[in-house]
């Protein structure tokens, strides 16, 4: 295999793994608690040969690392996920599909790009149904064995998703029903969004497909008890513009915000767009409904990373996000977005107690910054090296920085059956710079300041990562 290219989302956090492996007790660094018992599962984007395009980290072929947790002992395994695309370039041993733009395929591939259900699975996992489904939100999920990890391909509920799904599926905690949207839904840079509800064993029992305001990346949505929102922000997907060598995604913020909000018992039919100022969010930490007024908490950039202005220029550089407060008056003669920061701190990455989703809640953790280590990666200028539990009631904000470390996703595990909201732990998998290892960190999840309780190091790095879950055992 030829050396990986010079670009810096192939370099240290960010270099994929050559191999795949099995640790099945990991070095004990303080004290895993013996009640944490399960499997923390991360999906993220491993290509397994060097790109020839510009790459961009969002579209890596998708690798699972599995944590197992055993009365104080961990193990860890990763596989990737074979997809059709990862089958072709493990046969041909190169490099053939460009993630961003399909349009940049060898001929004799573009239809398959064109056409192909699976994608490269590596932004989420979701396990629901009896099934662990990986995510990314150009394709079809695809299902891996929770036990073994072995890749069993597109999964389409029963033949009844025939569009793509989001990375981004909500879970009602109450119902034990699945959300999901899908953006794009019908075909490359269209303006179609979808709707979908599958019921808690699995079977999808709804499906809608209807216009957005314009063709945008909705890489997330929210929803609570009596509504289902919809948040086009101004990252805009545009087929001439790609046909023609310009970003095919695109900053637009002349395009504005609208937010599509429809009752959980209505239709498309029923759906009201509302403006909102232009901004981006990755990803909504929660939201609830009260006497039609609706709040939600949100990692909000002003303008977003990664992605360049419609002509090709850079966004303005190292921007991060916070958290903010979007209020929506459902009952006000014109309804609009009301938004407003809460700290003054780098927000991503949000969680909460997933028993609490949909509902009013309290506690929250996120990945942010003490802005003390430098970043080599485009668009940044620091390293997200923090947990932070946020109060949401308080806006009071409790931390722990790594010297020497990137943090990722936190993930929050309950204590017990009967604890209450937020008692338990606080997971997170931490790259350490100078060994080039990481570590798998457990936090008291309302203590994050008193650092970790205890790590289990892997003898490897494990890089970049998006999103996770918990199968509690």
């Amino acid at each position: 295999m030829k050396p990986w290219p010079d670009n810096e989302f192939l370099k240290g956090y960010y270099e994929p793994l050559t191999a795949e492996c099995t640790a099945p007790d990991l070095v004990i660094e303080g004290e895993i608690p013996k009640d944490l018992n399960g499997t923390f599962y991360r999906n993220g984007p491993n290509p397994q040969v060097p790109p020839k395009n510009d790459y961009h980290f969002f579209t890596g072929d998708g690798m699972i690392h599995a944590f197992t947790f055993n009365k104080g002992r961990v193990s860890h395994k990763n596989r990737w996920a074979r997809t059709e695309r990862f089958k072709i370039e493990q046969r041909t041993g190169e490099s053939l599909f460009s993630g961003m733009n399909p349009l940049e395929t060898p001929p004799e591939y573009l239809d398959f790009v064109l056409t192909d259900k699976e994608g490269v699975a590596n932004t989420s996992v979701l396990l629901h149904g009896e099934r662990m489904l990986l995510l990314e939100e150009g394709h079809l999920p695809f299902e891996m064995d929770p036990d073994t990890l072995e890749s069993h391909g597109a999964w389409s509920f029963y033949g009844k998703l025939n569009t793509t799904m989001s990375a981004h599926p909500k879970v009602d905690p109450v119902t034990g029903e699945l959300l999901f949207h899908a953006y794009m839904a019908t075909g490359p840079f269209s303006d179609d969004m979808g709707l979908y509800r599958v019921n808690k064993e699995g079977f999808m029992v709804e499906s809608y497909v209807f216009k957005a305001p314009y063709s945008a990346m909705v890489h997330d949505f929210v929803v609570t008890e009596n509504y289902i929102l919809f948040p086009v922000m101004p990252i805009s997907g545009n087929m001439d513009r790609a046909m023609a060598g310009k970003p095919p995604f695109a900053w637009e913020p002349e395009l504005g915000t609208k937010v599509g909000i429809m009752p959980r018992d209505g239709t498309p039919e029923d759906m009201q767009w509302i403006d909102g100022d232009p901004c981006y969010v990755f990803h909504f930490m929660n939201g609830r409904d009260k006497g039609g007024v609706i709040t939600l908490e949100a990692c909000h950039f002003d303008s977003p990373p990664l992605f360049p202005m419609a002509d090709g220029t850079p966004t303005p550089p190292n921007i991060h996000p916070s958290l903010s407060r979007w209020i929506i008056d459902l009952n006000a003669a014109k309804p609009g977005v009301k938004m407003e920061y809460l700290a003054d701190h780098g927000a991503e990455f949000p969680v909460i107690d997933p028993r609490y989703a949909m509902r009013d809640y309290t506690h929250g953790w996120y990945t942010s910054t003490d802005r003390s280590i430098p970043a080599g990666i485009p668009g940044s200028d620091v390293v997200y090296n923090a947990i932070v539990h946020f109060n949401v009631k308080t806006n009071q904000a409790d931390r722990y920085a790594f010297e020497a470390g990137y943090v990722s996703e936190p993930m929050f595990v309950q204590r017990n059956a009967s604890a209450g909201e937020g008692e338990g732990y606080v997971l997170t998998c931490v790259y350490d710079i100078p060994s080039n290892t990481s570590a798998l960190c457990v936090f008291d999840a309302q203590n994050i300041s008193a650092g970790p309780l205890g790590k289990a190091w892997v003898s490897h790095r494990v890089p970049v990562c998006f999103h996770g879950t918990w199968r509690s055992a």
